[in-house]
């Protein structure tokens, strides 16, 4: 008999095979694909003396500061996160909570660095709104979200990766492991016999 401890990891196990990633054209990519373009972009980034941003709310913005950390002290991936509490209030009050992500990018990025926006329910404003500013400045984006399969989220990036869960915490853990799987590809990992 299976106990509520067993059914909840064997449901969190088999999320990451579920997730759904498509390109900016709608067009669907398998995960092997949609990890490995990632894993180019953000290589691709950083060999032209570029950057990857991350941008997410709440338990997405702990996975953004978590990987601009990863991406760049392990994965020599030049990176930084835009959720310094300072500029989120500072920008808040001035312009607007949905414009907290959009001003920074605008500020400082530059064509042809990465955009990665994590998003649970993939339609928090100033997550789309961070997007259309990168688009703005000639950037690649990957989107993750999840909730409905419909959110806005879904359809604005070069790769979006979907996981199929209207749970915080399965998304946000599947959100941290794709992420995690670039950086450790990058990093060299190998498949163990």
């Amino acid at each position: 008999m299976s106990t509520p401890v067993d059914a909840y990891f064997a449901t969190l196990g088999s999320l990451p095979r579920l997730v759904r990633c498509r390109d900016g054209n709608g067009a669907d990519l398998s995960l092997d694909d949609a990890i490995g373009t990632f894993g180019a972009f953000a290589k691709g980034a950083h060999d032209a003396g570029n950057k990857i941003m991350f941008i997410g709310n709440g338990g997405s913005a702990g996975i953004a500061s978590h990987m601009a950390i990863d991406y760049s002290k392990n994965g020599n991936l030049r990176s930084q996160a835009f959720n310094d509490p300072a500029a989120l209030t500072c920008l808040g009050n001035d312009l607007g909570y949905e414009n907290v992500f959009a001003k920074q990018i605008d500020l400082h990025a530059r064509p042809d660095d990465l955009l990665v926006a994590i998003s649970s329910s993939g339609n928090s404003e100033n997550i789309l709104g961070g997007v259309a500013e990168a688009r703005k400045k000639g950037c690649e984006v990957v989107t993750l979200s999840g909730f409905e399969e419909d959110n806005r989220l879904r359809s604005l990036g070069d790769v979006n990766f979907y996981v199929p869960s209207g749970e915080y915490g399965f998304v946000e853990i599947t959100h941290l492991a794709l992420c995690h799987a670039v950086v450790d590809f990058a990093m060299g990992w190998k498949q163990q016999d």
